[in-house]
């Protein structure tokens, strides 16, 4: 879910918060008033002062919305269903620039699904970003990580970082590039 707009709020507790586009991480004391700039998958842009923030999902109540909350998964579901709902999760990850979910740019390059002995699943993620210089890289990594293991069946989550191949606009889905003006 994508929206844009300029709803005022005010921090109802300090918050964990990323500054765009640096990626460094901040602390946003109660009271702060801020402005929504828009949400994305679960996230939250905010402007204060002319700068933006990125309030995760999780952190959600410190602005009085609501959190993220695991996916449901049916107790029956196959090591295929876990695979879908996986990329599920991955399809709420936005790159915080662009208003894209991270699948359909193309920055996923390898989704590896393994149960382990407790019967749950290891997931490894390779992904890269569409600049190698991008400041957000590790916040959108993290990100990742996060939307993956909330699910209950996952017991671990790596999210690796690759340039290899570089990303390119061909990478992107037919949806992806309608949603940019490219087709």
């Amino acid at each position: 879910m994508y929206s844009h707009h300029n709803e005022p709020v005010t921090f109802i507790r300090d918050c964990q918060a990323v500054l765009i586009p640096s990626g460094e991480l901040v602390s946003l004391s109660e009271g702060t008033v801020a402005f929504i700039t828009q949400t994305l998958g679960g996230s939250f842009t905010v402007m204060i002062e002319g700068n933006l923030f990125r309030i995760a999902g999780i952190d959600a109540d410190a602005i009085g919305k609501e959190s993220i909350k695991p996916p449901e998964v049916p107790s029956n579901a196959s090591d295929s269903d876990i695979e879908a709902i996986i990329w599920d999760q991955m399809k709420t990850c936005f790159d915080p620039e662009i208003p894209i979910n991270i699948v359909d740019l193309g920055l996923i390059y390898n989704c590896s699904i393994e149960k382990n002995n407790s019967d749950r699943f290891n997931v490894q993620i390779d992904m890269t970003l569409t600049a190698p210089g991008c400041g957000m890289g590790d916040i959108l990594a993290e990100d990742v990580k996060e939307k993956i293991k909330i699910i209950p069946q996952i017991e671990y989550v790596e999210v690796l970082l690759v340039f290899e191949p570089p990303w390119d606009q061909s990478m992107m889905s037919e949806v992806a590039k309608l949603e940019a003006g490219l087709l």
